[in-house]
């Protein structure tokens, strides 16, 4: 498959974005979206002359990514985080993908927390689509965990998409914070029930004992352990803020956490 474009929504990547683009040497333009970084991210993008550059106002995960999509030249993109890097398997891959045998490809993300490799949890092979035909699909508009809805055939590819997930705990507590709110946002906008203390409990526990035990965390020893320890957290901090802002006194309280 020839004539791709890459899509990048960034926000100060300046660490992650120059090995991104160097992994990318097989498409034919690369579309960066940044919600406002303050960083060297712009600088090292516009280095590359195959990079397309836009400033656009945060709409949420979806929407941004939508954006980007809409800039670009071609009709096939290939969807990628700044923290993702294409192994030289998926490189061969995508390249020999069929057009028109498939509306969208999905493919394998190998993570990783801390640098070192996390091969059970349910994080590997953790499919994503990522390569389609825009004329076809699109992601869906959500302000967090957004996915490519493709309503036709979808293939997938040989490789692995490199995914440096979380730097270490520390990154993994920064970011939660803000995913959990945007997962409760979106709950709310959907009209979700609220859960009483019980349910959120449960659904905490519940957690770790599927990536733990199910998933088979176990076999990765205290990385493992700590990540179904905090993947916990996680839950127990989403469903609480979505109790928090269902029972708001007022609207403009609940307003003012929604995004």
């Amino acid at each position: 498959m020839t004539n791709i474009s890459a899509t990048i929504i960034a926000r100060n990547e300046e660490r992650n974005i120059g090995a991104c683009l160097a992994s990318l040497d097989f498409v034919a333009e690369i579309v960066v979206v940044d919600s406002g970084s303050s960083d060297r991210t712009e600088e090292i993008c516009r280095a590359d002359p195959r990079v397309r550059y836009y400033h656009h106002e945060w709409r949420g995960f979806g929407a941004q990514k939508n954006f980007a999509a809409d800039q670009a030249t071609h009709d096939w993109l290939l969807n990628i985080d700044a923290d993702e890097r294409v192994s030289p398997e998926l490189r061969a891959s995508i390249l020999n993908a069929d057009p028109t045998r498939c509306d969208g490809y999905r493919v394998a993300r190998e993570n990783y927390f801390g640098g070192r490799r996390i091969r059970h949890c349910g994080w590997y092979p953790d499919y994503n689509l990522r390569l389609y035909n825009r004329q076809r699909c699109r992601f869906g508009d959500r302000l967090v965990h957004e996915a490519v809805e493709c309503p036709g055939p979808v293939g997938t590819l040989a490789g692995n998409l490199i995914h440096f997930t979380y730097a270490g705990i520390a990154d993994y507590l920064q970011r939660m914070d803000r995913y959990s709110t945007l997962a409760a946002a979106e709950a709310v906008k959907e009209r979700r029930r609220c859960p009483g203390l019980l349910a959120v409990v449960g659904r905490s526990l519940f957690t770790f004992f599927k990536m733990y035990i199910l998933k088979r965390g176990i076999l990765d020893g205290a990385d493992g352990f700590q990540l179904s320890v905090l993947y916990a957290c996680y839950t127990f901090a989403k469903y609480a803020k979505i109790r928090e802002l269902l029972t708001a006194p007022n609207d403009e309280h609940k307003a003012q956490h929604l995004y």
